[in-house]
C-alpha cells in the first residue's frame, strides 16, 4: 500500500469489563458500524482508545478482535477488502515501542502509530533517533502521532521531512492545519506520505481546501452523522458537510460538559456498546447526562426517538 485511501479513519474507542478486561463482543460490534458507515480506517489504541491506561495484556486482545472482525466483515461482502487497520503503540522509549509492536506481530495490520514520548521533553535529535530507530525495526509501516497538547512535544515541518526519508515512515496524524498543508503540498512526498488531518473543528474547512484524509475519535460515536459528514464532503456539497459537522461538534462539546470519557461511555453505550470507555479511575458522570445525551443523539438520528 504505497498511499491510505482517502476518507474518514475512526479512532475506536476500547470498551472495558470492571476489571479492566477488552469486551471484544462490544468492540467487534463498534467495528461492524464503522464498516457500514464507511470508514476508510480505524485505530485501534489511539487516544480515544486509551492506550495509556489499558493493562499490558490488553492491546494485542483488542487488536484480535478488530482484526477478527475486519475478516468477517470483508468475507461477508464478498469483496476481500477491508477499511486500513492500524494500532496505537505509545510509549516512552524506543524499547518500550518496540516491545508493544511485538506483541502484535502476526497480525494483519496496515500500520503502527506512535506519538512522540510523553514523561519527559526531548529535542528533534532525540526524536529523530526515536522514530528512525523505530522505523528501523518495526515489522509494520510507521505512522507518526503529532500530539502535542497530551505530550508537550511538537512535530516540526523540518522534523517530518528528516524522518520521511525513512521508508518506512508512511504518514501522519496532526491537527496542525499548516504542517498537513505543507506536506500535502510537498510533491517529493506525495506518493509515499500520507498527512492525516485531525482538526476536528475544521474538517469543512480542510475537505473545501482539498484535504482528503481525516481521523477523529468522535466518529466512533455519531456513525452515521460521520457518514452524513463525508458523503457530503465527497459530492462537494461542503455547507451540507458543515451541518452535519456541527452535529458532530455540538455532541463533543455537551460531552466535555459532563467529561468527555464518561460521557462518551455513555454514549457508546446507547448505541448498544456496553463496558466502560474511560481511564479507571474517571468517575462516573452525573445521571443528568444520560438523558442530555441521549436526546442529542436522537436529534442526530443516530437513536430512534420515542413513537
Amino acid at each position: 500500500m504505497k498511499t491510505l485511501p482517502k476518507g474518514f479513519y475512526t479512532a475506536l474507542g476500547t470498551p472495558l469489563d470492571q476489571r479492566g478486561n477488552v469486551l471484544t463482543g462490544s468492540l467487534a460490534a463498534q467495528v461492524q458500524q464503522q464498516c457500514r458507515a464507511g470508514a476508510a480506517g480505524l485505530l485501534v489504541l489511539g487516544s480515544m482508545g486509551i492506550q495509556a491506561y489499558l493493562k499490558q495484556d490488553q492491546a494485542a486482545i483488542a487488536v484480535a478482535a478488530v482484526s477478527e472482525t475486519l475478516r468477517n466483515e470483508s468475507n461477508d461482502a464478498g469483496k476481500g477488502q477491508r477499511p486500513v487497520f492500524l494500532a496505537g503503540v505509545m510509549d516512552n522509549s524506543i524499547e518500550r515501542v518496540l516491545q508493544r509492536i511485538e506483541l502484535l506481530r502476526g497480525f494483519d495490520l496496515d500500520g503502527v502509530v506512535a506519538t512522540t514520548p510523553f514523561y519527559g521533553l526531548c529535542n528533534d535529535e532525540a526524536l529523530l533517533n526515536f522514530f528512525t530507530r523505530i522505523a528501523d525495526r518495526s515489522p509494520y509501516p510507521l505512522y507518526l502521532y503529532d500530539l502535542p497538547g497530551v505530550t508537550k512535544i511538537k512535530i516540526t515541518l523540518p522534523l517530518v521531512r528528516k524522518i520521511a526519508e525513512h521508508p518506512n515512515v508512511r504518514g501522519i496524524k496532526t491537527g496542525d492545519m499548516i504542517l498537513a498543508r505543507w506536506l500535502r503540498l510537498d510533491e517529493s512526498l506525495r506518493e509515499r506520505f500520507c498527512p492525516i488531518f485531525s482538526g476536528l473543528d475544521i474538517f469543512d474547512v480542510a475537505a473545501a481546501a482539498g484535504f482528503d484524509h481525516f481521523l477523529d475519535g468522535m466518529f466512533a460515536c455519531c456513525p452515521r452523522t460521520t457518514e452524513r459528514t463525508f458523503r457530503s464532503f465527497e459530492q462537494k456539497q461542503f455547507e451540507d458537510g458543515a451541518k452535519s459537522l456541527n452535529q458532530i461538534l455540538d455532541l463533543r462539546d455537551t460531552m466535555l460538559r459532563f467529561g468527555i470519557f464518561p460521557a462518551f461511555t455513555i454514549v457508546m453505550n446507547q448505541l448498544g456498546l456496553p463496558g466502560s470507555h474511560a481511564p479507571d479511575y474517571e468517575p462516573e458522570a452525573i445521571p443528568e447526562a444520560h438523558d442530555v445525551l441521549r436526546n442529542k443523539l436522537i436529534e442526530m438520528g443516530e437513536l430512534a426517538g420515542p413513537r
